[in-house]
């Protein structure tokens, strides 16, 4: 039949089409020759046309064109017939007398044998053309079907060609996916990050419509990380559900192998749990992988299409082997998510809560790095120390990570326990801090500010501090004029016995402190000069704001998305 799939996926396997061949040229030459005919073609047909790879002696506009509608084809009956088909003379021939080529093309005598693939499958014909009515001998119909038994050779080979070449780059686009799977899922850093880098890698490779990924929890329920692809009811929908549940990723992390899915009805057979979710999505093909770990699966990955599809043995491969990086991928992604809430946890729970106090307001911001493994050791702490004075701190221990947060831990800790102890100046309390954490082996490398707040009886404050390497104190008098008090001071940690200086000045009632740390003005591309600019028009275009607005503008300084660091702030306003 000329419309059979198999047929037409032959045909399209060849990768000819209408434009000239050279190796079919010579043969439709060779039949004009031999057999003395005006017109030779090789003629391939599809459902819709027939084309010359091969012609000699076509007229314009068809030897242009090298194609023409079914309408004007006597080789589709040699296809439809799989034999061949002898006129001579095709005005009179019942079979073809209505074919527009008679008038067009001029065919009146016509011998076509079949040209057919190794599957025997016909794909079009090798003929002879007379404008005249012919009688063709025995010996030119045998040597045209020797001619066309060759010209089939030369398809079938040209098929194989296509198909190793195919081949070729299907194995080496196989090759290509997994070295960029390797690379990209190594550098994914949590789950989120899997699942959106294997939805890359497959668009325009396997080319889904959904990529899942499910988790097997250690209670036996099957946990959903991909419900953000789905719409929200279904998403809610599969959650969570146990492991008898048929679906593909339930069947594929409970049995341990390759779940292939080929259209609805394996669908309904092997899933029916599923099935409806299908429907719903328009999917009519799954595969689900097991999730390799050392002592099973530990889950699925899924791909969904919205046309049957089934894997070929190389994307059985490919499809193993990516399990594989992405099983590798989520246990560190899930190592990295735990190390990271144990950070934040104990970071946030360091951050206690904000005195009340009735001569000073305060309000405070903290925020991580935008990178969720970037846990820093950033911190900010008040503290009352009796009726008319307060203590504040601002510090960042360099680096980041559960070891930064663990050592800020400790730093904040210690200094509150020194200020509670007895006042000194905060010059000496910074040194008593460092000979203290030398004997207790308490290491790290930080910057730090130390501020006594004292209220006057006469109104107003008085601010003493003390700064090791932090990072300069903004103050806000009540004009709204704007000044960076002095900084200076070695960092904690940086060396021994080291001098520090304190620093003393008045507040008048209405005035307003800024304390943070670096990560709140800088980043790689953001110069701090610039940040600290930034914070000055913060300042300026808020006068009077209300502390909690004032600092929530100041935190966007720096977009959440941009920042690298985390970033901490106290703001004081004096009454």
């Amino acid at each position: 039949m000329i419309d059979d799939e198999g047929r037409l996926a032959a045909l399209s396997s060849t990768g000819l089409g209408a434009a000239p061949d050279p190796m079919f040229d010579r043969f439709a030459a060779m039949v004009r020759t031999v057999l003395d005919v005006p017109v030779a073609l090789v003629s391939l047909v599809d459902d819709e046309r027939q084309f010359f790879p091969g012609a000699c002696g076509l007229g314009d506009p068809w030897a242009r064109a090298r194609q023409t509608p079914l309408s004007h084809s006597f080789c589709r009956h040699v296809v439809a017939a799989g034999e061949p088909l002898i006129v001579t003379d095709a005005r009179t021939d019942p079979r073809v007398e209505g074919n527009l080529a008679i008038e067009d093309l001029g065919v009146v005598g016509y011998a076509g044998m079949p040209v057919h693939d190794a599957d025997g499958r016909v794909l079009g014909s090798l003929c002879a053309i007379d404008h005249e009515p012919r009688d063709w001998t025995e010996q030119e119909l045998s040597i045209l079907a020797d001619l066309a038994a060759a010209c089939s050779d030369s398809l079938q080979l040209r098929i194989a060609s296509q198909h190793a070449a195919y081949r070729a780059e299907s194995v080496a686009a196989r090759s290509r996916l997994l070295l960029r799977a390797s690379v990209a899922l190594g550098a994914a850093a949590t789950s989120e990050d899997v699942i959106s880098t294997v939805r890359d890698l497959v668009i325009g490779n396997l080319d889904p419509a959904y990529v899942g990924v499910s988790w097997l929890e250690a209670d036996g329920l099957i946990q959903l990380a991909s419900g953000r692809l789905l719409p929200p009811v279904l998403a809610q929908r599969w959650q969570s559900y146990g492991r008898e549940v048929r679906t593909p990723s339930g069947l594929a992390a409970r049995t341990g192998r390759m779940v292939v899915l080929p259209d609805l009805t394996a669908v309904a057979a092997e899933t029916p749990d599923a099935l409806s979710t299908f429907e719903q999505m328009n999917w009519q093909a799954a595969v689900s992988v097991p999730l390799p770990g050392v002592h099973g699966p530990i889950g699925a990955l899924t791909f969904c299409w919205k046309q049957r599809y089934t894997p070929g043995e190389g994307e059985h491969a490919v499809l193993t082997a990516l399990a594989g990086y992405v099983a590798q991928a989520l246990l560190r992604a899930t190592v990295y998510d735990e190390r990271r809430t144990a950070a934040e946890t104990m970071q946030k729970a360091l951050l206690s809560p904000l005195p009340e106090l009735d001569h000073v307001r305060l309000a405070a911001r903290y925020a991580p790095a935008n990178r969720s493994d970037l846990v820093g050791g950033d911190w900010y702490d008040a503290v009352r120390i009796d009726e008319t004075r307060m203590a504040v701190m601002i510090g960042d221990v360099a680096g980041h990570g559960v070891k930064a947060a663990a050592t800020m831990g400790h730093y904040r800790s210690m200094l509150r326990a020194l200020l509670v102890d007895r006042y000194d100046f905060p010059s000496v309390l910074l040194a008593r801090f460092e000979r203290a954490a030398g004997m207790l082996g308490v290491g790290g490398v930080a910057t730090a500010l130390v501020a006594y707040l004292t209220a006057e009886p006469e109104g107003g404050h008085t601010m003493t501090w003390a700064s090791a390497g932090h990072l300069p104190p903004t103050l806000v008098l009540p004009d709204g004029t704007i000044s960076q008090l002095p900084l200076g001071g070695v960092l904690l940690g940086g060396l021994r016995n080291v001098t520090r200086r304190t620093h003393g000045r008045a507040l008048p009632a209405g005035s307003r402190l800024v304390l943070h740390t670096d990560g709140l003005l800088e980043t790689r591309t953001r110069p701090i000069d610039d940040g600290i600019a930034r914070l000055h028009k913060v300042l300026t275009d808020h006068p009077g704001a209300d502390l909690d607005a004032l600092a929530d503008a100041a935190m966007e300084i720096i977009p959440a998305a941009e920042r690298e660091d985390d970033a901490s702030l106290l703001l004081i306003e004096t009454r």
